[in-house]
């Protein structure tokens, strides 16, 4: 078998994109492309929990924040390539899909064009969803501050 084209930060890359996506637009997207790859579910999806860490100001002691739902999935092509996902939420078709094109992205001849027409705009689409959140965060800032008094220095 050859060599992977890609590294391992490509591959985290394109499968923060995929888990992050809105349904409909990967939905969408993937319409788009007409593709009807061959696969076998290996998983199916299924939904459990995932305990959240967090830490105190993010450099505490972490400490177990709660619990969130998260979706996985995993197939095979038909060539044998494997696909993985996982993802926040009880989605079981976005994550059948998700494990779809994660496989097709580990082919060479499928590549660039699902860089190009899938992964890029849905990033760019995130990138603007939180563009616009961090301005309406931003539009209700209040910062505080503490005058002090002459006598107490």
């Amino acid at each position: 078998m050859d060599a992977p084209h890609f590294d391992v930060a490509q591959r985290q890359q394109w499968m923060s994109v995929l888990a992050h996506s809105l349904p409909q637009e990967l939905a969408a997207l993937w319409v788009e492309l007409k593709l009807n790859p061959e696969y076998q579910v290996i998983r199916q999806s299924e939904i459990g929990l995932v305990q959240i860490q967090a830490r105190m100001g993010g450099t505490g002691k972490r400490f177990f924040a709660g619990d969130a739902s998260l979706t996985r999935a995993v197939v095979q092509l038909a060539d044998g390539t494997y696909g993985y996902s996982y993802l926040l939420g009880r989605d079981k078709a976005h994550a059948e899909l998700c494990a779809v094109i994660d496989a097709l992205m580990q082919e060479k001849v499928r590549f660039r064009t699902l860089q190009e027409t899938l992964i890029a705009p849905l990033a760019a689409n995130r990138e603007q969803r939180l563009a616009t959140r961090r301005t309406q965060i931003n539009s209700s800032r209040v910062d505080f501050f503490t005058l002090v008094r002459g006598d107490n220095a």
